[in-house]
């Protein structure tokens, strides 16, 4: 047995997001997005650089999945673009957006590959911005309009769905923080937003419930579980403190456990725009969970914030975001989902590092071997947690292919292949051939 064993029904995967990847922003009747229009706007991308023909994996999409076929990934998730399938948002739908998805699951279908598909990774159409956005109550009925007709139009062949990609994101990262679109900077509207893509999460489950479909939905956290900086009570209280703004405010209302009142009651002027019923929508149970991972946090307490928390410097060398790497983190928190949500299976939707990829002379080869032993010691946590008991069904690398970086724009490279994005050239990175071995079974 190799040291990287997995059970033989354990889903190998690798994972996009159609405005990182796909271009086209103009094509086919493809409606504005957020992301278009944040990404356009002077000073919020590093270098101006725009999604508008990021890898073109609209147009490439056979030469990609050719090359998961290589990777031997018994699966692909990717993301659908809202304003690709209603320009508007709502209303009038666009039959060529629909088609360019059919399109690209004939071709996994015809190589062996399961597509997963995200309903919405942030690239909310302009026109519903324009009315609120995710302040705006309206908008989470607008995502479960969308979602019915995906699922409608595309559910027999899709048998894995994910309604959101980390709505903290969409909402604080987007509302509060302003570092994505749209780039607001309004703890309150920030609330609203958590509120209603909690909604609209809930919505779309019931939404998918009524098509009698038998396939299976989930949703997608980028969940923290910190660890205390040191065994002092007050390090141990402060880091479960620091899972309130991240990760319960998500997790706990989709459980049926309601919002972590401690963490509404350090901001006051926070309101949860809660509706009657609304709770019991957001609860539908779900078939899996995903969970996005990157680093771990050290926590230490700070009596002086808020929460009664600090973020603690870290020793472990960073990837080029400045993350630590911190694979045992990952192992501590599986278990630590897993607690929480007992039996329902998990699957890393998201797992990776940016690194400082650069060609080989000839132009033929990456070579990244600090990519390759992250990868390998998260594999080794995701084994761990298995063998500890942890329902883990499948784990998706991020990302298939360099792309998009949000507000980074093409500075920071992610993929296990590499993209020029002179000419749009592939290139499988040592990477590539390291998760093909793992997944074959061949890597010890």
């Amino acid at each position: 047995m190799s040291d990287l064993a997995f059970p033989e029904d354990f889903l190998w995967g690798t994972a996009t997001a159609s405005y990182q990847v796909e271009g086209a922003v103009d094509e086919d009747g493809r409606g504005v997005s957020i992301w278009d229009t944040f990404s356009r706007t002077p000073g919020n991308v590093t270098h101006g650089h725009t999604g508008d023909r990021a890898c073109d994996q609209y147009h490439r999409y056979p030469e990609d999945v050719a090359l998961m076929r290589r990777l031997g990934v018994g699966a692909y998730r990717f993301s659908l673009a809202w304003p690709r399938i209603f320009p508007d948002g709502y209303g009038r739908r666009n039959e060529a957006g629909f088609d360019y998805y059919k399109r690209l699951m004939d071709e996994l279908e015809a190589n062996g590959i399961e597509p997963v598909v995200t309903v919405y990774h942030w690239d909310l159409p302009q026109a519903l911005e324009d009315a609120g956005g995710w302040t705006n109550r309206d908008t989470a009925y607008r995502y479960a309009e969308y979602a019915a007709e995906c699922y409608r139009v595309l559910g027999d062949r899709v048998h894995k769905w994910i309604t959101l990609n980390e709505p903290y994101c969409s909402s604080i990262l987007g509302y509060l923080v302003g570092v994505h679109a749209p780039g607001r900077q309004d703890r309150a509207a920030a609330y609203r937003a958590v509120h209603h893509l909690n909604l609209a999460h809930g919505l779309g489950v019931q939404a998918y419930r009524e098509t009698g479909l038998s396939g299976e939905v989930g949703i997608t956290l980028n969940m923290i579980s910190p660890r205390p900086a040191t065994m002092r009570q007050e390090d141990i209280d402060a880091a479960d403190r620091a899972a309130d703004g991240q990760t319960r405010i998500f997790l706990d209302p989709i459980l049926g456990q309601g919002y972590p009142q401690r963490h509404l009651d350090a901001y006051p002027e926070i309101e949860m725009p809660v509706h009657s019923g609304d709770m019991e929508i957001i609860s539908a149970p779900i078939d899996f969970l995903g969970v996005n991972f990157y680093w771990e946090d050290a926590i230490g307490a700070d009596p002086g914030h808020p929460e009664g928390f600090r973020f603690e410097p870290q020793y472990q060398e960073t990837t080029e975001m400045d993350w630590p790497v911190t694979p045992r983190g990952l192992y501590r928190h599986l278990r630590w989902v897993h607690e929480r949500t007992g039996d329902l299976p998990l699957y890393v939707t998201e797992n990776g590092a940016a690194m400082p990829d650069v060609l080989s002379a000839d132009g033929e080869r990456c070579h990244d071997p600090r990519r390759i032993s992250y990868l390998r010691e998260h594999f080794e946590a995701c084994r761990d947690a298995i063998e500890a008991g942890v329902p883990l069904a499948g784990y998706f690398l991020w990302s298939f292919i360099d792309n998009f970086e949000w507000s980074l724009g093409y500075t920071k490279r992610f993929g296990i292949v590499y993209c020029d994005y002179v000419n749009l050239r592939r290139v499988p990175k040592d990477s590539f051939y390291f998760y093909r071995d793992v997944i074959a079974g061949h890597e010890t």
